[in-house]
């Protein structure tokens, strides 16, 4: 183990929305050990300054599902892939035809916009553009690196499978939460994988020495790449079935229970 990518909603951050004593100790221990930390998220950048003051790092995170890679401590982005201004409108009006009701929200480096039927439910959420989809600013220049596809009374699997044909060599399309009915789409081969192997190659890591923990259908093409992956035990089906592993789920520190038995395994008998 030379390298941890994890993600955070569901796999390191449970259901109450506080991290665990158990889960910070783990994840504070990789660092004296020399083990880098990767947070790989859907998350935008915008909602990673507060993960990274509970768990008291400051290191690099990769958000919007690859699309971004955002360091924790100078709270500045660093790299950040958009979608091309054609291809966007293409798939959206794709997916207004396949999914009536469909209304869009987007992520860029400028922050969040949305159209003014997307449901706000953030708070205290900066003043922001609201527009339709075809005449938001970020769209139009091209530097969107995440797309949020909402279906009121929808499910996020139904929906993902009717998006997957439209986004087929154009866009990339998962969901990180099966009860939200909320697809994410980001620029054509960009996933968490895309996003954590490139730090990987900037700490000079190769695959094999990676560990990757997820929970959501998003979290597949990291686990698949990575060469130990691990999914709690309350991730989705299919993130169950990608998964070389199994550990304990979320609120019982699955992740925290697997770095213990690493590290302990690392360090020399005395």
């Amino acid at each position: 183990m030379k390298l941890v990518g994890t993600d955070i909603d569901g796999t390191i951050l449970p259901p109450s929305g506080e991290f665990s004593a158990r889960t910070r100790a783990a994840l504070a221990a990789l660092g004296p050990a020399g083990i880098p930390l990767v947070l790989v998220t859907a998350r935008p950048p915008r909602w990673v300054d507060s993960i990274a003051s509970a768990l008291g790092v400051n290191g690099l995170a990769v958000c919007g599902n690859g699309a971004v890679v955002y360091d924790m401590g100078e709270r500045a982005i660093v790299d950040a892939v958009g979608v091309p201004t054609e291809t966007l409108l293409l798939v959206a009006a794709r997916l207004r035809e396949a999914l009536p009701g469909v209304v869009f929200a987007i992520e860029s480096p400028h922050g969040f916009s949305r159209e003014p039927s997307f449901p706000l439910n953030e708070r205290n959420l900066e003043p922001h553009a609201v527009a339709p989809f075809e005449e938001l600013p970020a769209v139009l220049d091209g530097s969107v690196f995440k797309v949020l596809a909402l279906l009121e009374d929808g499910m996020a699997d139904d929906m993902l499978a009717v998006a997957l044909p439209f986004c087929e060599g154009l866009l990339e399309a998962s969901h990180s939460s099966s009860v939200s009915p909320l697809i994410e789409i980001a620029p054509l081969g960009v996933t968490k994988a895309f996003g954590l192997a490139r730090q990987a190659e900037r700490f000079g890591v190769d695959t094999a020495d990676v560990v990757a923990f997820g929970d959501a259908p998003n979290d597949i093409p990291m686990l698949e790449w990575a060469g130990t992956s691990y999914a709690v035990a309350n991730a989705h089906a299919d993130v169950l079935a990608a998964a070389q592993h199994h550990t304990a789920s979320v609120s019982d520190d699955g992740v925290a229970q697997v770095l213990e038995a690493l590290l302990a395994d690392a360090t020399p008998a005395t």
